[in-house]
């Protein structure tokens, strides 16, 4: 059973930033896949961002492309997601979560393993 513990949410004005860490119980953690999910209100849980194990391959979905970067730090079992030029339709609550394939999927289906969310909230 892998825990995944998120910080890093907050309040902030639109076009600032956050970053956003996440950080797993195991040393298994450099084999999965990690991914960053949001939840809006009244909204489903959607994709944001992923990469693979090594941190090679990355992927984001076409709403943050350009603004957020992930990245991974597999000696500190952490996975980051730094969101720049922050938007009000950015907030929502902010998950990382972890699949055992390695890839960095895009589908919630695919993980495994979830963090219990942080907020983020951006004001116009």
């Amino acid at each position: 059973q892998v825990q995944l513990v998120e910080r890093g949410g907050g309040l902030v004005q639109a076009g600032g930033s956050l970053r956003l860490s996440c950080t797993a119980s195991e040393r298994t953690f450099s084999t999965y896949g990690m991914g960053w999910f949001r939840q809006a209100p009244g909204k489903e849980r959607e994709f944001v961002a992923a990469i693979s194990w090594s941190g090679d391959s990355t992927y984001y979905a076409d709403s943050v492309e350009g603004r957020f970067t992930i990245s991974r730090d597999n000696a500190k079992d952490t996975v980051y997601l730094q969101m720049n030029s922050l938007k009000p339709e950015d907030t929502a609550v902010y998950y990382c979560a972890a699949e055992p394939w390695g890839i960095g999927n895009y589908g919630v289906n695919d993980y495994v393993y979830w963090g219990q969310g942080t907020q983020v909230t951006v004001s116009s």
